[in-house]
């Protein structure tokens, strides 16, 4: 499966969206938190904790991305992607059921990083096993 057209495209968004939402995390925290009805103000410490992760989330999204176009790192790519949406996904879920719903912009945001690593995971074992 190294060569399908269909995991290259998966790598290939899977990396644009994390390269998109971690830049604007990273660039504009503020209004991209604004979106889900978040006001983070402009407490200094609170700001650099937010855009730390948007900084690895960028960074994630290039090696992902790099899946997709060199074929060296597509099985790497697979795993991080995998790892990446479905951590993302599940802490969601850990939240909601802990914290109770939030913006529906953020449940949304679950439903995506879930369905994005499940699929990531049925390449990663398909491409494992071919």
């Amino acid at each position: 499966m190294k060569n399908s057209k269909l995991l290259k495209a998966l790598l290939f968004l899977g990396g644009a969206v994390a390269i998109g939402i971690g830049a604007a995390i990273l660039l504009m925290p503020t209004d991209f938190y604004g979106t889900y009805g978040i006001d983070i103000g402009r407490d200094a410490s609170l700001l650099n904790e937010i855009r730390a992760p948007g900084g690895a989330l960028v960074a994630m999204g290039v090696l992902v991305m790099a899946g997709a176009f060199f074929a060296q790192f597509t099985f790497a790519s697979t795993v991080i992607a995998t790892a990446a949406y479905l951590s993302y996904g599940l802490s969601r879920l850990f939240s909601m059921a802990m914290d109770g719903m939030p913006d529906s912009g953020l449940a949304g945001a679950a439903a995506f990083e879930l369905v994005m690593g499940v699929i990531c995971a049925f390449a990663l074992v398909r491409y494992r096993v071919s």
